[in-house]
């Protein structure tokens, strides 16, 4: 009677090769699950000060916005990252004059590449002092 065996080393590869599928489709799941699933969200009011485009590999914009709580007081920044390069574009257009940003929290994101903060700006409309 003939044994077939594999051998120890083919099969050393095949489950280290496993092992990594299934370690990139988890770190895949939590980044998914970290992105569509929103820890809190609101609105903040202030003047918008900064806009950039950043990033080596990941460019992403990042945004600060100035709120004043009350006249000669400093003002707190609100620092901001947007995912949608048409809302980018309408907080660029409002630059220095009072807005209202509407954006959502995404906590436990892995790196910056998917921005700076963990504010994500979604919706930008101008504001009445």
């Amino acid at each position: 009677m003939k044994m077939i065996t594999v051998p120890a080393q083919k099969s050393v590869a095949l489950y280290s090769f496993a092992t990594l599928v299934v370690i990139a489709l988890l770190a895949a799941a939590y980044v998914w699950v970290a992105l569509s699933w929103s820890y809190s969200s609101g609105e903040r009011a202030g003047f918008m000060q900064k806009m950039s485009h950043k990033g080596w590999l990941c460019k992403t914009w990042e945004g600060e916005l100035s709120m004043v709580a009350m006249p000669g007081t400093t003002p707190e920044k609100f620092l901001f990252t947007v995912r949608d390069s048409a809302v980018a574009a309408a907080i660029e257009k409002t630059m220095g004059s009072r807005v209202t940003l509407t954006y959502e929290q995404h906590k436990g994101l892995p790196t910056s590449c998917f921005g700076e903060t963990e504010y994500f700006v979604v919706n930008v409309k101008p504001s009445a002092l």
